[in-house]
């Protein structure tokens, strides 16, 4: 058996998929989306090729956590300078910016390598139930 590499018309072949993220987990459903935009549902994947598809998430800001999670999670950022070092819980976050949330976690399931900005391009994030995208004509997904 051979292996086979996909066609540009393989690459290029892409569906745009909606979800709606009310009730929703945080990590289960941003694994299900990681998964959709590198193309492993696909059987054509190929690791170092991009293959997924389109990903818009509504109602992105009522995602739910379980646990002790909003208190315990934390987010870092720096600087770079001496003592800049900055912390907010995840209570915090989904207060001020809740779809850097659903971002944030499914950029952490992404390769860290040149394909990531080129899959998280394909994330589409809304807080309400209102998108842009209806030219692209998306399929309902459930996760």
């Amino acid at each position: 058996m051979k292996t086979s590499i996909p066609t540009k018309d393989q690459q290029n072949a892409r569906k745009w998929f909606i979800v709606d993220a009310e009730g929703k987990v945080l990590g289960r459903l941003a694994t299900e989306i990681a998964d959709i935009i590198r193309g492993k549902h696909k059987p054509t994947f190929t690791p170092h090729m991009d293959m997924g598809d389109h990903v818009i998430v509504i109602n992105a800001d009522k995602i739910v956590v379980t646990g002790a999670k909003l208190d315990q999670k934390k987010y870092y950022s720096h600087s770079g300078h001496p003592g800049a070092l900055k912390t907010t819980n995840l209570q915090t976050m989904l207060e001020r910016k809740p779809l850097k949330v659903l971002e944030h976690a499914v950029s952490g399931m992404m390769p860290k390598n040149k394909l990531r900005a080129v899959f998280l391009k394909k994330l589409h994030l809304f807080e309400g139930a209102e998108h842009g995208h209806e030219a692209q004509q998306p399929e309902v997904l459930e996760i």
